[in-house]
């Protein structure tokens, strides 16, 4: 019997991913995708899960972003039942949110492939299993999860880009935030991304797009291999 994921999306242009797709696919888990911008969030109980995928707004943007105060009750609700919460970019900012993290300006703004590394919680984390201890990821923010951490929160992938590109709770390895988008990074959704997203992209310090896009190409194969293998044992982990 496949397994179902509530998946909450933020922007038109910003799905899933085609390497989250492919890697659901292969382990027969259905991803039921929530356009939280003009579609209402259902309930979490029926699910197996939640994917909280990245966007535009930032955390504190509720104002401007009226779903965001739901999306973070649903979120609430997801962690207070200890069910399985693997987000993504925004989406791991509203969960480490929730679990009282302070999010806010990353000391530089991160678009684009660089080495990140696993840290000695990395590296014992069953989602990390079978990845090396540096790997690329693919970049798309400039707000971040700031220090100090609460005690119980661990960070398992770091980078000279940010200091928490992946963070986990003590106990809990089913809940899991990404700060990167390796779940997107294939060609075809790097293209889409710098085509949508053009007026943050053009904010200084500028991006040279071209370099992005070739790194897509170079990148793609390995880290479809590397993301399925770390959906896969988070998968296994939790079912």
């Amino acid at each position: 019997m496949s397994k179902r994921f509530l998946v909450l999306q933020h922007m038109p242009w910003e799905g899933p991913g085609r390497h989250l797709i492919h890697s659901a696919k292969k382990r027969k888990v259905r991803l039921e995708i929530v356009q939280v911008w003009h579609q209402p969030i259902p309930d979490i109980r029926s699910y197996d899960g939640l994917i909280v995928l990245g966007g535009s707004p930032n955390v504190d943007q509720e104002n401007q972003y009226h779903y965001l105060r739901i999306e973070k009750e649903t979120i609430h609700r997801v962690l207070d039942q200890d069910k399985p919460c693997l987000g993504f970019c925004l989406g791991h900012q509203i969960m480490a949110e929730a679990l009282g993290v302070t999010i806010g300006p990353n000391f530089c703004r991160s678009v684009g492939f660089i080495e990140g590394y696993l840290t000695r919680y990395g590296r014992s984390h069953p989602m990390f299993r079978g990845i090396s201890r540096s790997f690329p990821l693919f970049k798309w923010h400039a707000q971040a999860v700031l220090p100090p951490l609460p005690k119980e929160i661990q960070v398992l992938v770091t980078s000279a880009e940010c200091q928490a590109e992946a963070i986990s709770v003590e106990g809990r390895p089913h809940v899991v935030g990404l700060q990167f988008d390796n779940q997107s990074a294939t060609c075809s959704d790097v293209g889409q991304w710098l085509e949508s997203d053009q007026k943050w992209l053009s904010q200084p310090p500028g991006v040279d797009t071209g370099v992005v896009l070739q790194d897509a190409k170079k990148h793609e194969a390995l880290m479809g291999e590397q993301f399925e293998l770390m959906f896969t044992n988070y998968i296994e982990l939790i079912f």
